[in-house]
Formats: structure tokens, sequence, C-alpha cells
């Protein structure tokens, strides 16, 4: 079976001349993509990467992220995804678990790290020189005693762990060729095609946007993060662009506008369930799929489509090389029709959870309908199989959820409020319409014990990333419990949703365009947004629970309410809605516009 660089340089050979990487106004042949990652590569080598080993990465959307991930493989190393923005204590156990050998950044990109590891600055002037003088051609004289096989390891990602401690998922090459293939034979990607490289590194589905563009011919469009945002940005960077291909979660596809853009072409929704209405809203004019896989597999295990807003959404069937079981709590496979768990199984399927083989073992179990000796995973998923073969997803049958397209294990989140000294017992719930979830945690307090809403969610902002933080924290004497005597919740549910129909009006009446007045009104708008009780023009967006998400919300709301664009930057840069809504004011006035 090839490997990544394996491929990725038979498609040099064929066309090195052809565009490989648009970033902004810079275009970057194949060629020039290959070269300028053999020379990092060789640099990376004469640093101790090699087979099975791992490189942090910690940059933002840029060509030369593509140039560094191509290096690392072409090295024999594995990546490891770094966000600069995650929690210092969470990065730190990252590195400590997965013991990279170098992490590589640029000089605006310093994680917060709290352990020593070396570091590899590509942008620094003398790495530039070094890196530069390099030799350009293949590695076969650099890697000649480390060979890459396709059973080493091709990236390492954390994910949610339900235990209160994030997993990092291995995986190897080995589902690298079945990918291409399951590729090629539906969304089609090639040569004169522009594939968008919409989600982070940090999520396995990057690699299935990179190796769609850069294993097929095509060109893989990157834009910065803020240019990639749902809604208009996110629109804009589509048309802007003429991309023919996208792999867009739900959410994203929800809030924004299909008008103008893909026409012709072909997107893919992945990474959460997909409703008929979304396949009614993209299928027109574009052929769409729908997609299903966890981490723990090669980007993803089955796809269905084309579909079109009259069929049943389906997550399909396996792609070549991988297989999909519903079985019972026995592992015996169910009549087509009834609903039980899926199990995956197949080339793509993960080495398993980094130095945790007791995790590995319950999770990986023996396949006892493959070959000998092969595996299969629980992936904690439900569904059944229709009797046309496809297979439906009906829900998940544990406690995690997806929370904006982010694989979130709410015992996480509940193990590390329960770590406060005052919290005797934590729940977390989850609140809102697709494009506005939020997490809720509800906790009750150990006797003689007081804590703030606003002290737990920093303590729990001290190690988890910021789309686990709860947006609201409410303090109860005791948890509800249910007839069984477990804690209900969807009570807490309940709970949660009544305490945001309490609120309090902000100063002002709402009429006139005075300072008051519009915050008042701005105040309203956020509280309606975030489902929060109490908003006060001293509060800032994103404190109060507010993500990128519910932000484009905010910025569409005030451009269809009060007939101003205000700039997503403005509403991320502002500290509190006081300056936002002087924003407001500001743009309003330059346009001229009057009451809405």
């Amino acid at each position: 079976m090839p490997t990544v660089p394996e491929l990725f340089e038979s498609i040099v050979a064929r066309a090195g001349d052809a565009p490989a990487v648009l970033f902004g106004d810079r275009v970057m042949t194949y060629a020039v993509l290959n070269a300028r990652a053999n020379r990092l590569a060789r640099t990376l080598v004469e640093r101790g990467v090699g087979p099975d080993t791992t490189v942090a990465v910690a940059m933002p959307k840029c060509d030369e992220l593509v140039v560094v991930l191509l290096a690392v493989l072409k090295a024999g190393g594995a990546y490891l995804p770094l966000d600069p923005q995650y929690p210092a204590r969470r990065l730190a156990h990252m590195i400590e678990d997965a013991r990279p050998v170098l992490l590589v950044r640029t000089a605006r990109t310093s994680p917060r790290l709290d352990v020593p590891v070396t570091e590899l600055v590509v942008d620094h002037p003398d790495v530039v020189r070094e890196t530069a003088s390099r030799p350009g051609h293949d590695l076969s004289d650099a890697c000649r005693n480390a060979p890459l096989d396709p059973r080493h390891l091709m990236y390492v990602i954390y994910t949610s762990g339900s235990t209160g401690t994030p997993k990092g998922v291995a995986v190897s090459h080995l589902g690298v060729a079945d990918i291409v293939a399951a590729q090629a034979a539906s969304i089609a990607p090639g040569p004169g095609d522009r594939v968008l490289q919409w989600a982070s590194i940090s999520f396995d589905a990057a690699f299935w946007d990179w190796s769609a563009a850069l294993l097929s011919g095509a060109t893989l469009v990157v834009a910065p993060a803020e240019e990639l945002l749902p809604g208009r940005p996110l629109h804009d960077t589509l048309r802007r662009h003429a991309v023919t291909h996208a792999v867009l979660p739900p959410v994203a596809l929800s809030v924004t506008d299909p008008d103008d853009v893909l026409l012709g072409g072909t997107v893919m929704s992945t990474g959460d369930a997909c409703s008929r209405a979304l396949v009614a809203k993209w299928s027109p004019g574009r052929r769409m799929f729908n997609g299903y896989g966890p981490t723990e597999t090669t980007v993803g295990s089955t796809i269905a489509g084309p579909v079109g807003a009259a069929d049943e959404v389906t997550i399909g069937t396996p792609w070549s090389g991988n297989s999909v079981y519903v079985l019972d709590d026995c592992l015996r496979e169910v009549p087509d029709g009834d609903d039980a768990a899926l199990y995956l199984a197949g080339n793509g399927l993960a080495r398993g959870y980094l130095n945790r083989p007791g995790l590995t073992a319950v999770r990986f179990v023996p396949n006892p309908y493959g070959p000998p000796g092969s595996r299969m995973y629980c992936s904690g998923d439900r569904g059944h199989r229709r009797e046309d073969g496809q297979l439906v997803f009906s829900g998940r049958g544990d406690d995690q959820v997806k929370i904006r397209g982010f694989r979130v294990e709410l015992g996480e989140i509940e193990a590390r409020l329960a770590a406060h000294p005052a919290v005797d017992l934590a729940r977390v719930v989850v609140v809102g319409d697709l494009a506005g979830a939020r997490l809720a945690a509800c906790v009750s307090t150990v006797d003689g014990h007081e804590v703030s809403a606003a002290e737990l969610r920093a303590h729990a902002a001290e190690t988890l990333p910021e789309h686990m933080v709860p947006s609201s924290v409410h303090v109860l004497d005791r948890l509800p419990v249910n007839a069984n005597g477990k804690i209900d919740r969807a009570m807490l549910r309940s709970l949660v949703e009544s305490a945001a129909d309490r609120h309090e009006e902000p100063a002002g009446d709402g009429d006139g365009d005075d300072s008051a007045s519009s915050e008042s009104r701005l105040c309203l708008m956020v509280r309606e947004i975030l489902a929060v009780p109490d908003v006060r023009p001293s509060d800032n967006f994103f404190k109060l629970g507010g993500h990128s998400m519910l932000a484009t919300r905010l910025a569409g709301r005030l451009r269809d309410e009060w007939g101003v664009s205000v700039p997503m930057r403005a509403v991320f840069e502002a500290d509190t809605l006081a300056e936002l809504a002087s924003a407001v004011r500001a743009a309003r006035g330059s346009a001229g516009t009057g009451h809405p």
C-alpha cells in the first residue's frame, strides 16, 4: 500500500507545473511545493524526525502550513496538531503524552507551554537560510536507513476523553489508498478543480481536504480562519476563489447562503447528522454527499450520495477497504431495520489510543467477522441497515455530543468541574439549535461551600479548550433525579432553558440612536442569541458564552435589523457590548443609515 509521500510524488511527476496551493494571491505549483517540502524534510531528519516519531505543529492556516505537513510526512514522521489557543495545561498534557521530537511553529505562533520541547521556528531567518540551501530532490538518500512504511504513523489527533483527560488517536498510512479511491469514486476531484481547506488541522477532516486536492492533482484553496467563518465570510471565500469542492459540517451549512457558490460543483456534509432541510437547501445545482466516520478511522468510513431533497438522509455504505457491522450486545449481527451498535473495521482503522493500551483494548476489539488478528472499533454510535444496504445513523449510545462540529465528551467537562473543591456533583447538557448549540453546566455544592458561576467557568477554562467551557453554569441546591434514581438530564435542560427566559431588562428604552438605547437594543439581541438571563453593556460577548458561530449570527442580525454591515473583526475585538454598540453607531453614521 502506498504512503502519502509516494502518492503525492506521483502527482508531481505527472503535473509538476499545475497549481497545487492557492493562498490569497499566491500560487504554489506541485513542483515548487514538492521541492520546498523536500528541503524542510531534510532539516527535520537531521533533527531526529523519522518513522513513528511525532512532530508537533502549531501554525495558522497558510501555504507554509501545507509545506510543513508534507515535510513531516516525507521525513517519516507523524504530525501532531497543537492549537495555540488551547489552555497551557491541556497543551502540556498533549506534549507529555505524545513526546514529540520537535515543535514546528512560526515566530507569531508561540503556544503557552509549561513543558520543555525542542522548537523549530520555520520563518526564523537562520532556519530559512538553512532550509533553502538544501537539495530539493527526493529524500531517498536522507531516509535510506529508515524508509517509510504504510504501517508507520501519519498523524496523532487528540480528542475529548470521557475520564477527564484528552486521548491521542494514532493513525497510520494504511488507509490512505482507500480514502483516495473513495474520493475519486464520489466527490471526484481532479486537475482544474479547487478544493477548500476548511477544517483546522486539529481535526482529522483537514486530512480529507488536503488529500482530496494534493493526491488528485487539484488545487488546495487555503484561507485565514477569519475568512472561513460560517455565514457571509465563508460564502464570500467560496465565491471569490471559485471553489468547486467543499466539505463542511451541518452547522456551517445551516448559516451559509448557497446562492452563487459551488454551482456545478460538489459539497459534502460531515461531522454531525445532516438533515433533510440542509439537503434541500444545498443539493440543487450541485452534487451533495453525506459522510460518516469518527476520528478513530482515517477520517471516515462511509459515504452517501449524491443525495437529493426527496431522499432519506443516510450515511451511505462503507468505502473500499472498510466494513461497518450493526451488532447487538453479544456482537451478533441484527436483521436489517433493527437499531443496534455500529462497529467499524478495515484498513483505515486507527492503531488505537497513544499510550493508552487499556482503553485501546476496550474500544478496539477482536473482529469475529474479519481475518484472524483483525480488529473492529466500537464507535458508540447506533444505527440500522436498510434492505438496500444503506446505513442510517440514529444517535449516540453514550454522553458524547457534537458542538459546532467539535467532538465533546460531556464526562470530561463534568470531571473538570467536579475537581473544584466546592463542587459535589456536576452534569452538563446541550441546549439551543444547530447553529446556536451550547453547553450548560448544573452543579450542586459541598455543604458549607459557596462558589460563583464565573469562578467555575474560569476553573474549567484552565484545562478545557474554548468550545468545551460551558456557556453558563447553574449552581443548584441539588440535582434532580428521575424515577430510577439517576440524575435527570431532561429536567436539567428544562431548568437551564427556563432560567434563560427570566431576565432583567438593560437600561434604556430601546428607541432612538443614542448610546444608551443602542446598548439596550444590542443587549436584548445578545440575550436572545445566547439564551442567557442577564446581559449588560459591560459584558463581553464571548465570556457570556458566545463563540464564532454565534458571532456570525450576531453580525447577521445587526445587518438585517439595523441595516449596517459590521465587520466580524469588530465583534471579536470589542471588549464589551458597549464598545460593540459604539462600533455599530460609527458604522451607521459613516453609511448615513437612519433608524432601521
